[in-house]
C-alpha cells in the first residue's frame, strides 16, 4: 500500500503529536482510497484515555472513533487508520501496537525526539505482522 497525506493533514498531524510530547498522543486517518494508493487528506485528533504510563501506551477515546466515522461518511470520506507518536522512540510499532491492530487500517507512527518530529512511518497489519507501507510525497499540481 502507498500513503500519500495531504499537506495540511501532515502539518495538523505532526502538531497535536508534538503539542502532547512527551506523551503519546494519537488519532484517526480520513481520506480516499483507489487500489493501493491511500491518500489522506484530513488527520482527525483523538484522546488518549489510557489510565497507565501514558508515555508508553495510547487508548483511543471510543466515543472520538465514533465521532471520527461520523465525520468521514459527513465528509464523504473514508476512515482509513490511526496514528500516534512515539515520544522519543523510533517510529516503528511496538508489541503493543501489534496487539491492538485490525487488517484494514493503516497505522501511522511518528517518532518525536525532544519535542521535535524525528521520523513518520506507516505499517498495515497483514497476516499477523506489519508491514510498512510507502509514504510518498504529495505532488504539485
Amino acid at each position: 500500500m502507498r500513503v500519500i497525506f495531504e499537506e495540511g493533514a501532515l502539518n495538523a498531524m505532526h502538531q497535536w503529536l508534538v503539542k502532547y510530547y512527551p506523551e503519546e498522543a494519537c488519532g484517526f486517518l480520513l481520506g480516499h482510497e483507489h487500489g493501493d494508493l491511500r491518500t489522506i487528506t484530513e488527520t482527525w485528533p483523538a484522546t488518549n484515555v489510557s489510565a497507565e504510563n501514558r508515555k508508553r501506551r495510547f487508548i483511543v477515546d471510543p466515543i472520538d472513533y465514533l465521532h471520527a466515522e461520523k465525520k468521514a461518511a459527513a465528509e464523504g470520506l473514508s476512515l482509513l487508520g490511526v496514528y500516534h507518536s512515539h515520544p522519543d522512540h523510533p517510529a516503528i510499532p511496538s508489541e503493543h501496537d501489534l496487539a491492538a491492530a485490525y487488517p484494514f487500517f493503516s497505522y501511522t507512527i511518528v517518532s518525536v525526539i525532544n519535542g521535535e518530529i524525528a521520523d513518520t512511518r506507516s505499517y498495515q497489519l497483514k497476516e499477523e505482522k506489519f508491514e510498512e507501507e510507502q509514504i510518498q510525497p504529495q505532488v504539485q499540481p
